[in-house]
């Protein structure tokens, strides 16, 4: 197991347990916040002790619903935490919403004592909404990309699997919170111990923040063709100011003949169309996850006008930019 470095925390009572608080946001994801707890009571299992120790809170007190539907009791409302405590924010669907304005008043007072600060899942947007990012490195969930990068440029958003910067962690959701978790064992306690938790949740290949997110493009397409996998990479990188066809092909040695037969060989589309779709793919994001307005949605898609786009997005989704915001908003709102 190759653990990143990071600052270790060494607790004032070594023979205190470290204790988290799980904050739920409304619509967290069940899989984040359960992984993360479960590395927790396993590590308590297999040293015979309880060196781990965790609290679940939340707005109002009451209870919290994951994205799944079902729903949890909490511990309790937004208490005040020591300095010693681990906070993980567990966000999920519609983390907007979720991140009130008490909740971020919240969350900036508690961090101001120093403490060790998580957010699992799309709870990274929460810790940046908060200003809690502002210079970090940090990741986020690959369907919230997008959207995060938009609106906080002051992140040196990553795409890495989870994220330690001295004393902010982010996730980018699914199974990474083991990962995050079995790290934090690792420098806690020993590496011998994160391996025996790893085993008992039949977890063999543990990642790093070395390690990427999203499968690679080859898998994603499944298609193993190098200069394929290489022009759909420089087209992902380049969305804002789209690359033309002739200069892809230029790029990586071939013909824009050749590249046509190659796209409509291995993905039955020309590059131009595949090319389309990749934005439109980034458009729809933005316009479900963020307040830009059209124009701006447009413009850092590579649309030139407004009305090219909304030709283009109306032909892909059978609706149009207008009404796919309009209609997010009425689900937000019920």
């Amino acid at each position: 197991m190759s653990l990143a470095p990071s600052a270790k925390r060494i607790p004032a009572n070594p023979d205190k347990p470290r204790r988290f608080a799980f904050v739920l946001l409304e619509n967290f994801s069940l899989l984040s916040f359960a992984t993360a707890i479960e590395c927790l009571r396993i590590a308590n299992r297999m040293t015979g002790k309880t060196v781990y120790e965790w609290i679940i809170i939340g707005e109002g007190g009451e209870g919290v619903s994951c994205s799944a539907g079902t729903a949890f009791a909490l511990d309790g409302d937004l208490i005040e935490l020591q300095r010693d405590d681990t906070l993980m924010v567990c966000g999920g669907i519609d983390v907007q919403q979720a991140t009130t304005k008490k909740f971020l008043g919240w969350l900036r007072r508690e961090a101001r004592k120093g403490m060790a600060v998580a957010g699992l899942c799309t709870g990274a947007y929460s810790l940046a909404k908060a200003g809690l990012l502002d210079g970090r490195r940090a990741t986020i969930h690959w369907e919230n990309q997008d959207s995060f990068a938009e609106e906080f440029e002051e992140v040196n958003l990553t795409k890495s699997v989870f994220v330690v910067d001295k004393n902010r962690m982010t996730t980018a959701g699914g199974t990474s919170s083991i990962d995050l978790m079995l790290k934090l064992i690792a420098d806690d306690q020993d590496e011998d111990l994160a391996n025996a938790v790893a085993d008992q949740l039949i977890y063999s290949s543990i990642r790093t923040d070395q390690d990427t997110q999203r499968l690679s493009v080859p898998t994603r397409i499944g298609v193993r063709h190098p200069k394929l996998s290489q022009v759909i990479q420089m087209m992902e990188s380049n969305i804002e100011e789209p690359i033309s066809p002739s200069t892809l092909a230029r790029d990586v040695g071939m013909s824009t003949r050749q590249l046509e037969r190659l796209f409509r060989r291995y993905l039955n589309r020309s590059p131009k169309r595949y090319y389309m779709e990749l934005r439109l793919q980034k458009a729809r994001n933005l316009l479900m996850q963020t307040d830009m307005s059209v124009i701006n949605v447009a413009l850092a898609c590579g649309f030139a006008s407004p009305s090219h786009f909304s030709k283009c997005y109306r032909a892909h989704y059978d609706t149009t930019p207008y009404r796919e915001r309009g209609s997010h908003s009425t689900r937000l709102s019920i």
